[in-house]
């Protein structure tokens, strides 16, 4: 069911651009310490997993799984913020970087996507198999909460008990056209130079060929990537083919745990019409919507000096019910 969001901006962040932009200012001092492992996968490659501490397959405390979003990892500041968020609740975090995200490169062409729901299978049944006492939950952020809703819709029966899924383009198409408008162009610039970086490092350890590197440096936008790039080298058609096959949006109905949506109407990377082009949802997944948030901001507090993450609070308050 829709529902408005109780989210109430700063009175000094109500522009969505700052409220997109001030959290990784704010937060870019910000740490915390994880234990890293590495998740082997069925077909050769491998994800890295970023915990907030050792666990044992006896723990009966609750897991929380973290998805970041495109080109993110364990140092976004969202996930650095929600990993402390979760440990400060006494539960136990863990990030799933997505294939190339940690800090090295993968070790196949293949690479992760918008709609890649094959290795958060393969981690969560790893986690099922694992730690079997502990009731579980998952949040995914951005292209994060659009794998998550996906993978979720697949699934006829769940491991975790909650999820939760944050400014996710659900609408792949529609919010490729909305980044490459006015100044959410200046975004798109920033994903698109780290995606062509990445690329770069796969060419050179020759696991692409037959990329043009001029057409790729002229690349200007994630439509022109995902036609260039990641629809060829993942089996699907073009890029409209991509974002047919892979946007969560039309299968939000099929998901099976209590699922919390948080949309912000103001989001300069997301279509928030098409995002929200949704007739009826069953009463367990709550689509709330804000009008301001920007893109993974939700900033509040009345002092300049001491902002706070709205998300941090609402996400965790969310989870208390089921864990």
């Amino acid at each position: 069911m829709f529902t408005k969001s109780t989210f109430s901006p700063a009175w000094w962040l109500k522009n969505p651009h700052l409220q997109t932009i001030a959290a990784k200012f704010f937060r870019r001092h910000h740490t915390i310490k994880t234990i890293n492992e590495t998740l082997e996968l069925p077909d050769g490659d491998f994800v890295d997993l970023a915990w907030t501490e050792t666990v044992n397959s006896t723990c009966n405390r609750p897991i929380v799984v973290v998805l970041h979003g495109l080109e993110g990892s364990k140092n976004s500041h969202y996930a650095k913020g929600m990993l402390s968020a979760i440990k400060a609740k006494g539960w136990v975090g863990v990030l799933m970087h997505f294939r190339g995200c940690s800090g090295r490169p993968n070790r196949m062409a293949k690479s992760y996507h918008s709609g890649q729901t094959c290795d958060v299978d393969y981690f969560s049944q790893y986690l099922a198999t694992s730690y079997p006492e502990a009731k579980k939950a998952i949040i995914g952020f951005s292209l994060g909460g659009n794998v998550l809703a996906k993978y979720l819709a697949e699934q006829k029966q769940s491991i975790y008990q909650a999820a939760c899924v944050i400014c996710a383009p659900l609408d792949l198409s529609s919010c490729c056209d909305r980044i490459n408008q006015g100044f959410s162009r200046v975004y798109q610039k920033y994903l698109v130079d780290m995606l062509r970086a990445s690329t770069v490092e796969k060419i050179e350890a020759r696991l692409l060929n037959n990329i043009d590197r001029k057409n790729l440096d002229n690349l200007r936008s994630i439509r022109d990537f995902d036609q260039m790039i990641t629809a060829p080298i993942n089996g699907f058609t073009d890029a409209n083919d991509y974002y047919q096959k892979s946007s969560g949006r039309d299968g939000l109905k099929h998901i099976l745990p209590p699922c919390l949506i948080i949309h912000a109407s103001d989001d300069p990377f997301l279509c928030h019409k098409n995002t929200t082009a949704i007739s009826t949802l069953p009463k367990h997944i709550i689509f709330e919507v804000s009008e301001r948030g920007g893109h993974v901001g939700f900033i509040s507090g009345k002092n300049p000096f001491k902002p706070q993450y709205w998300l941090e609070q609402r996400i965790p308050e969310f989870f208390t019910s089921y864990l």
